[in-house]
């Protein structure tokens, strides 16, 4: 097969059909290539830090696209890993994107996130199922909200990073701010490996800190990269900053910092080998610096990804065998690309394309060909691979096989996001579960027109299943359907694509903010549930503890089985949790959901003859009953990580605004005219704000939300939302 390929290129070389791209790229699709010659990368970060425009130069160096368009281009063409109508009309990232480049014969996959909180989830699968990122941060706004979140997903993932400091031909630039905020607010060991030669409108080039060499972006795209010698008043400032570096490396990184307490001389291979062992490892993260938008530094990057990344075969992913997820129940997969281990995958991510729903797989062992048969690890289900494609953002390209460490898609596969895959129906594996923040805003909705209910349920079916972080149920008691998600923004932009995509307008009630309710003693609970109406009965007795779980773990249910012998068998007890779980559904107080607290069954009693899981799973919902009525219970809010920036003549209103909306400021930052103010607040309140802000701040002003954490709501709240719903119960009961 491999002959018959190398044939049909030079076949197409003599006929001029194609450009020497075009054949390269064709090339890279037949040959599979070692895992050296690979890399996964995601570019990541805040909001509006310039992360597609980023993307958009990577793709265009490297010979991918044959022209640059900006996010906001007025040609209306649009930057091409933002191909959704909506993302070019808004300017932002909404859904990450996937395509592959080659750069000096490695193929790089990358994945372009979005930054705004409210898609968080897009960067949460992408970080999962990659090997490496690139942390883009504005020069100007530096380490902001959205960043901390990136960082903090980094690192539940163990993905080693580069940082890219972009925008530096902005007013108010300012690389060593940025640098010192990694340090501080990111806690991460940080060193400039360049320098820039100029900032705001005079940045023309930068300074390669380890070779002592001056690099300037020249042609009309910046294509053209002149080397030459640094300018004579920068010669000192080099030697500083590459001294801190050798410093800082020699903090983190054994075999460099022996060299520089030796006093031993440090070539340019030796700082490199340390950055690459220390970036690897997490313990050190190198600073690049640029211009997306003025074509400036990006191919210096592409060389760092390929010098300081990991390629498949370094990154160590593990899979759990059988039904286990313990620790002990993990194995190592082999990224050896020849296909003789087992084949599994993840399936990480899921789009609505026009042929079909499109599956997004990593592949972590063995090899996948066209025409074989997936099983799928969670059903059983057993299907076959019709089409294999790699992905270029909106447009797909055949191949005909794919291997470990291999990002590919697939069609007509029917799954869920976070399904693992196996051709071996005997294999047992799964692949470790990425993490789903849970909603945190509820909103009704409904269509405008009766007659578009059929569209509307073929939207919501769709939604509900790419994107894990979109629920959607139907309240029984207000008789409404509820959508409930990550943000306004996130809710709305699900409504404007229902109306786009499937011509079904609907509209969007008022906000409902995802309280919880929690225990705040522990209580004590003994319930028997007994019946008997002749034949046979049921009968189910549970004794324990119902207690609260830590602040920071009070999102979750724990269910604990701490019974000894045989009073209760053991085949009931997954009724029991199923029971527990059930009743949590709804609180008593409020009718939301229960959460923070741990169900510890101790001991019980069981019948030969009229216990069953029915009889058991009463006893359990009898028992939450019971700690209803006689615990102690209260209501807890999401309370959100609020960052205001503008201009600091403005400072005291906004000062003001959050403590009228019951926030805690944290900290207040000034730079360059501007103040940064970060405080929590209840998410309750916050609704309405952006007008509020923009209205007292001359439209100067900007905000970014994310989730921080639950705590307990203010008495006035909790008593206002608890008269709420016996209110509406009272009000039910009437009509009935």
């Amino acid at each position: 097969m491999i002959w018959r390929s190398f044939k049909t290129i030079l076949q197409l070389k003599r006929s001029n059909s194609l450009n020497w791209i075009a054949l390269t790229r064709y090339a890279s699709s037949v040959i599979h290539k070692p895992s050296e010659k690979i890399r996964n990368i995601g570019i990541s970060a805040h909001i509006d830090s310039g992360k597609t425009t980023l993307t958009e130069r990577l793709l265009y160096y490297t010979g991918r696209i044959e022209e640059m368009h900006e996010v906001r281009g007025k040609d209306r063409v649009g930057a091409k890993m933002d191909s959704m109508e909506l993302e070019r009309q808004r300017g932002i990232t909404i859904q990450s994107a996937a395509t592959y480049v080659t750069w000096k014969g490695v193929n790089i996959n990358i994945i372009d996130t979005p930054g705004h909180v409210d898609f968080t989830v897009e960067v949460e699968r992408a970080l999962r199922v990659l090997d490496g990122a690139v942390l883009v941060l504005c020069s100007v706004g530096g380490v902001q909200s959205q960043t901390m979140t990136v960082v903090r997903q980094m690192t539940r993932y163990n993905v080693p990073c580069l940082a890219f400091i972009n925008k530096l031909d902005r007013m108010g630039s300012n690389p060593l701010r940025v640098v010192n905020q990694i340090r501080t607010k990111l806690n991460k060991h940080c060193s400039l490996v360049q320098l820039p030669i100029g900032l705001e409108g005079d940045f023309c080039g930068i300074i390669d800190i380890i070779n002592r060499k001056a690099l300037y972006f020249e042609g009309e795209n910046g294509e053209d990269i002149r080397e030459s010698e640094p300018p004579d008043d920068m010669k000192d400032l080099i030697e500083t900053h590459r001294q801190e570096l050798i410093e800082c490396l020699s903090n983190v990184d054994e075999a460099m910092g022996e060299l520089f307490l030796e006093e031993k001389p440090i070539s340019n291979e030796d700082i490199e080998s340390a950055i690459r062992r220390s970036c690897l490892e997490r313990k050190f993260v190198p600073v690049f610096l640029g211009s997306a938008l003025k074509n400036k530094g990006v191919q210096p990057l592409l060389d760092a990804v390929l010098a300081y990344l990991p390629h498949p075969a370094e990154v160590e992913n593990f899979a759990f065998q059988g039904e286990g997820k313990e620790e002990s129940d993990k194995i190592l997969m082999d990224p050896a690309r020849d296909g003789s281990k087992p084949f599994i995958c993840l399936a990480f991510k899921l789009e609505a394309g026009k042929y079909g729903q499109v599956t997004y797989l990593r592949i972590y062992q063995g090899k996948l060909r066209k025409g074989e048969f997936l099983y799928n690890a969670r059903t059983g289900k057993k299907q076959k691979l019709s089409r294999l494609v790699r992905m270029h953002s909106n447009e797909m390209e055949d191949i005909e096989e794919a291997c470990a460490g291999d990002i590919c898609a697939v069609f007509g596969i029917d799954c869920a996001s976070g399904d693992s895959f196996v051709t071996n129906k005997d294999l047992k594996l799964t692949m470790e579960p990425m993490y789903i923040p849970d909603p945190v805003i509820s909103m009704s909705i409904k269509p405008k027109i009766k007659k578009d209910t059929e569209n509307f349920s073929k939207a919501v079916n769709r939604f509900t299943k790419e994107d894990p972080t979109f629920h959607i149920h139907f309240d029984t008691e207000n008789r409404e359907t509820i959508v409930s998600g990550m943000g306004e923004l996130h809710l709305e932009i699900y409504a404007q694509r229902m109306e786009r995509e499937y011509n079904t307008p609907v509209i969007l009630g008022k906000p409902k903010v995802s309280f919880r309710e929690s225990l705040t003693a522990p209580c004590e609970f003994d319930y028997l549930h007994k019946k008997q109406s002749g034949g046979s009965g049921q009968y189910g007795r549970v004794i324990g503890i119902m207690r609260p779980l830590p602040p920071e773990r009070n999102t979750e249910i724990i269910f604990t089985d701490a019974t000894t012998g045989t009073n209760i068998p053991k085949q009931f007890i997954p009724a029991i949790e199923k029971g527990f779980r059930q009743m949590c559904e709804k609180g008593s107080l409020s009718g939301h959901k229960i959460s923070g607290v741990q169900f510890v069954l101790i001991d019980g009693a069981h019948h030969i003859v009229d216990s069953n899981d029915i009889a058991f799973m009463s006893a359990a919902w009898g028992a939450v009953q019971e700690v209803f009525d006689n615990g102690q219970w209260n209501i807890l809010e999401p309370v959100m990580h609020v960052e205001v920036i503008a201009p600091d003549e403005f400072q005291g209103a906004i000062v003001t605004q959050l403590n009228q909306r019951k926030g805690v400021v944290l900290n207040m930052n000034a730079m360059d005219n501007w103040c940064v103010v970060a405080a929590e607040v209840p998410l309750n309140n916050m609704f309405g704000y952006s007008s509020e802000l923009r209205s007292s701040t001359q439209g100067k002003g900007e905000f970014t939300m994310e989730y921080s954490r639950y705590s307990p709501a203010a008495s006035n709240v909790q008593q206002e939302l608890i008269e709420q719903y016996q209110g509406s119960n009272e009000k039910l009961k009437k009509k009935n």
